[in-house]
């Protein structure tokens, strides 16, 4: 099975996605803020560069998409019909980081949560964000 997009597009397509500042964040940072927490955005001194740094909390919070972390057993995350070695490749290597990363903030002391970009969606995001105020202020662990 061939890409529906050709060589030039398609480069062009996977050079618009954004690292920071995507929407899932954005919603989380919202919310956040609205319910009175403040916190810091991409602290460059912390391993892995978290999206969200509640310093009050001692808690860090990525937000991950789906594809890009290779979400197991979620509908986002699908393997692309082409160059798909190249691909696991890739993702197996984000994987790997993201939990030395993890291994490291919890060597420093901080608490982690990860919010996956499938939480976040329309039926499951009001959930996902209140089960994240109710965590962070340990009201249910």
């Amino acid at each position: 099975m061939s890409d529906v997009h050709d060589r030039k597009t398609r480069s062009y397509n996977m050079s618009r996605i954004k690292g920071k500042d995507t929407k899932p964040e954005m919603m989380v940072r919202r919310f956040l803020f609205a319910h009175g927490f403040r916190y810091r955005l991409h602290d460059k001194k912390l391993p892995g560069k978290p999206d969200i740094v509640l310093k009050k909390y001692n808690t860090v919070i990525f937000v991950n998409g789906c594809f890009w972390h290779g979400h197991e057993g979620c509908r986002y995350f699908k393997i692309p019909s082409t160059k798909q070695q190249w691909w696991k490749k890739k993702i197996a290597d984000t994987k790997k980081r993201d939990l030395k990363y993890q291994e490291d903030l919890i060597k420093d002391g901080w608490k982690i949560i990860v919010l996956w970009e499938c939480e976040l969606k329309k039926k499951q995001a009001e959930a996902t964000l209140n089960q994240l105020i109710e965590t962070l202020t340990n009201k249910r662990m």
